[in-house]
């Protein structure tokens, strides 16, 4: 006993002045106590960045590419070469990336490193593959460190997203193709939910799951703003996109708020665009009014509060 209360005594001493305390959080900002971050034996472990690809052109798109659409690609624009490099929503096993016998670099979006910050990851990623023209996958099998993420490297002002019914695109530039390559693509397609980018509002997505259909609308205001302002319409009654619509609830990913709503069987995503760019109108009115919000608004905030996901 008297040796266990000896070693509760030193972790609970208080560290000199000037020192951080192992239970105290880690001056790097990473929200992790000293001891388990820049106090650990090994050094600093990966900081979990919250909103990693903020600054990037269609950031609230690329959340949704990479946590709720299928199959969807992107060229993109690199800096300093003329490569042909294609951002995918995911490759065949799952790859980080492919440098293609044609020597075009494909990304793929939905790849777990686990290292806290996915868009240095893709960045990393993207870097060295750069660095070779011979084909094959490239991945990362340790973290990266410091460096550019992905928008760093990329002049793209805007995103040209193409929305695939299946994952067609992982053989689009395979002239001779054999019979275990169909069959792994049939069996990809298989699992891929019919998904639709709405064209007239940002980074909403439509898509048939078999006994539901959704709209899944990721967007890019800060989140306690944001969850006045659907309280708001909440309470007044404004908060469908479409006849039969439920508003039911939000994702939280990459820092950003996916509101989602269930819809009838059979509803598509054509008639959306009318009450999804009416309820944008709306939401924007509600962003901008900065009253207090009433007890009924308030009641409608908890409930949406209550029913969030995070999912990154």
């Amino acid at each position: 006993m008297a040796k266990k209360s000896r070693t509760k005594a030193r972790d609970t001493a208080a560290p000199a002045e000037g020192e951080v305390g192992p239970r105290q959080p880690c001056p790097c900002g990473s929200g992790k106590r000293y001891k388990a971050c820049h106090g650990a034996a090994g050094g600093a472990t990966p900081a979990f960045v919250s909103r990693p690809f903020e600054g990037m052109p269609g950031e609230c798109d690329v959340i949704a590419l990479r946590e709720l659409v299928p199959a969807a690609t992107v060229p993109l624009d690199v800096k300093g070469t003329d490569r042909e490099v294609r951002l995918c929503t995911l490759l065949p096993m799952a790859a980080p990336a492919m440098v293609r016998d044609s020597g075009a670099i494909w990304l793929g979006l939905q790849v777990a490193h686990q290292y806290g910050d996915p868009a240095r990851d893709l960045g990393a990623v993207l870097e060295k593959a750069l660095a070779t023209e011979e084909p094959g996958i490239i991945g990362l099998t340790e973290a990266p460190g410091e460096g550019p993420r992905l928008q760093d490297l990329i002049s793209n002002t805007a995103l040209d997203i193409t929305v695939h019914d299946g994952f067609g695109y992982w053989i689009d530039d395979v002239e001779e193709r054999d019979a275990s390559m169909e069959a792994a693509l049939e069996q990809a397609d298989s699992a891929a939910n019919p998904t639709t980018r709405l064209a007239g509002v940002e980074a909403a997505y439509w898509t048939n799951v078999g006994t539901k259909e959704h709209l899944r609308w990721v967007m890019p205001h800060p989140e306690d703003p944001l969850l006045d302002a659907l309280a708001r319409l909440h309470a007044a009654g404004k908060d469908t996109v479409g006849e039969g619509s439920r508003f039911v609830g939000m994702f939280r990913a990459h820092g950003l708020l996916a509101p989602v709503w269930d819809l009838p069987v059979g509803t598509g995503a054509e008639v959306l665009e009318e009450p999804a760019a009416r309820f944008a109108a709306d939401l924007e009115q509600a962003l901008a009014d900065t009253s207090d919000l009433t007890p009924e608004q308030r009641s409608a905030r908890a409930g949406l509060a209550n029913r969030q996901v995070t999912i990154r």
